[in-house]
């Protein structure tokens, strides 16, 4: 994967409805699939904790989902002299040196190597979902695991549960590399651990809670929004009445 202005990027295969229904079918329901048998991607990578997400819907029902990032703590560790402006180093989300881990653990291929005006990989997902009722407009910081939380959030979203429950749900996640299951304390139930381990998996504990996700929920037919902000972050969720001409 890499910018698609500079790398062919197979988007049509990669979503076809081929493509998937053979990846699904690919999936042994009663046993684990080693992830040393299937091509390597990434390295351990912690939760991120210097980006920012937020989730807007305004009286004219315009939708925003930003997700905004330093990167590393303290972006480049440099402000340009007389700007006040701590620039940030998100270069490193390049393969500054394919096959090298970058400092979050994960390894690039030439595809994401550097290039001028060439835009870096992310794990940034800011997504807005859409059922015949509902619009949600979702996303969250968290390193690599912001595609599962993400992910997680939207399924929630589909099986029609409200805001508070959905970014408060328990989190769990994988990315080949290591080849475990990462979850919070309490998110899996002890049979669930138990059955997935006699299949083969390897399951971590995080020991804490990740993430800080933001959600608004739009009912397409009431109009009513619902705000949640995540229980394990310092952000809010608020819903402020248009002022009326």
């Amino acid at each position: 994967m890499g910018d698609p202005d500079y790398v062919d990027v197979p988007v049509d295969f990669l979503v076809s409805e081929l493509n998937i229904t053979k990846l699904a079918d690919s999936i042994d329901r009663n046993e684990a699939t080693p992830s040393d048998s299937l091509r390597p991607v990434a390295l351990p990578s912690g939760p991120g904790t210097d980006t920012t997400h937020f989730s807007i819907v305004d009286a004219e029902g315009n939708k925003v989902s930003a997700t905004l990032s330093i990167n590393y703590p303290f972006g480049s560790c440099y402000v340009p002299k007389g700007t006040g402006v701590l620039l940030n180093d998100e270069m490193d989300d390049f393969a500054a040196k394919p096959g090298v881990p970058n400092v979050y653990g994960l390894i690039g291929t030439d595809a994401n190597a550097i290039e001028p005006g060439k835009r870096m990989l992310s794990s940034m997902s800011p997504s807005i979902a859409e059922t015949r009722e509902r619009i949600a407009v979702i996303g969250t910081p968290g390193g690599s695991r912001i595609i599962t939380m993400v992910l997680l959030g939207i399924l929630d979203f589909y099986d029609n549960k409200d805001a508070e429950s959905i970014v408060n749900n328990g989190r769990y996640h994988h990315q080949y590399l290591p080849d475990r299951i990462f979850y919070e304390p309490g998110a899996l139930p002890e049979d669930v651990i138990d059955e997935l381990r006699l299949m083969g998996h390897h399951l971590q504990d995080t020991g804490s809670d990740y993430g800080n996700m933001q959600l608004v929920i739009i009912n397409k037919k009431t109009g009513k929004l619902e705000a949640a902000s995540d229980r394990r972050g310092i952000g809010s969720a608020q819903t402020i009445p248009a002022e009326k001409e």
